[in-house]
């Protein structure tokens, strides 16, 4: 018995017992390689498809991001130049916007936090910082995220988080009832229970 506890808790006996399943050596998964965010680019560079109100960017350059850039019902009387202008036009902008040292703006309290983006139909933050509130009141206990008095599927949020991408973001988890207050963030490793 002492012997078969000792073989359980040798770690080189684990590492090789996980990397084999049913006798077969189990192929390690590769994690995503997190694509490079879209430059300014010409027509030469890219590939222009067309869904709904979405125009889908695609680089030749297979290490850089598809990107879905929503334009709204215009998008139909557009050509694929005018398209790419519109969207390298945004990408001058965040350059210049992140060449300055980043202040993020927070709405104050009672202030609405949002406002709703008629042309790409959706929410955006008017600041760049949201307080919500997380619960699963959703249907099946899906997720809904309460910014203000909107009640937002994960669907809706996650379409008004998009107006950040290629941006990094931070989450603090504060109580309900803490949302106007910044929190004292502390780093340093948790002590696991």
């Amino acid at each position: 018995m002492a012997d078969a506890a000792n073989a359980v808790s040798d770690p080189s006996i684990t590492a090789v017992g996980s990397a084999f399943q049913g006798g077969r050596r189990r192929e390690e998964k590769k994690k995503p390689t997190r694509k490079r965010r879209p430059p300014v680019a010409s027509l030469t560079d890219v590939t222009i498809r067309r869904k709904g109100e979405e125009a889908i960017i695609d680089f030749r350059d297979a290490n850089i991001a598809t990107t879905h850039f929503r334009v709204g019902p215009s998008l139909r009387r557009l050509s694929d130049q005018q398209v790419l202008d519109r969207f390298n036009k945004i990408l001058e902008a965040e350059r210049r916007a992140a060449a300055r040292r980043h202040t993020a703006i927070e709405i104050p309290v009672g202030h609405p936090q949002l406002r709703y983006y008629a042309v790409a139909e959706q929410w955006v933050p008017r600041g760049g910082v949201v307080r919500c509130v997380v619960d699963d009141s959703g249907p099946d206990g899906e997720l809904v995220v309460h910014v203000d008095d909107q009640a937002l599927s994960l669907a809706e949020f996650g379409r008004l988080l998009c107006t950040y991408a290629g941006w990094g973001m931070r989450i603090a988890f504060v109580p309900e009832d803490s949302l106007g207050l910044a929190p004292r963030i502390v780093v340093c490793e948790p002590e696991d229970s």
